[in-house]
């Protein structure tokens, strides 16, 4: 069975940083063997939206609300996907989700909650 578990989570104040990390178990966490893998993040009240994707060929796209802030990378040994957020801003508050999709499945961790308050 696979599973995505994210860490890194946490309160920060505006401006600060965080580092999200996903490891998976029975499943290789790298662009070259996923159709895609990502973050994604829910506010409460709202839709889960993409936040960050690595595409096949190793492509970062962001939303255009964070690009420039967050850097999506990955472990080139496929063991972790990570999520580098800085000058963290109120609206960024949500749970974060790391997601991994292959031709027949995709699976999303259970999240981690990120909170930017003053």
């Amino acid at each position: 069975q696979v599973q995505l578990v994210e860490s890194g989570g946490g309160s920060v104040q505006p401006g600060g940083s965080l580092r999200l990390s996903c490891t998976a178990s029975r499943l290789t966490l790298s662009s070259r063997a996923l159709n895609a893998m990502g973050w994604f993040r829910q506010a409460p009240g709202k839709q889960r939206e993409s936040v960050a994707t690595i595409s096949t060929l190793g492509n970062a796209n962001y939303s255009d609300s964070v690009r420039g802030r967050f850097t999506i990378s990955e472990d080139y040994a496929g063991t972790a996907l990570y999520l580098e957020m800085n000058n963290l801003e109120p609206e960024d508050s949500a749970v974060y989700y790391c997601y991994a999709r292959i031709p027949k499945a995709e699976y999303w961790g259970q999240g981690t909650q990120v909170t930017v308050s003053a």
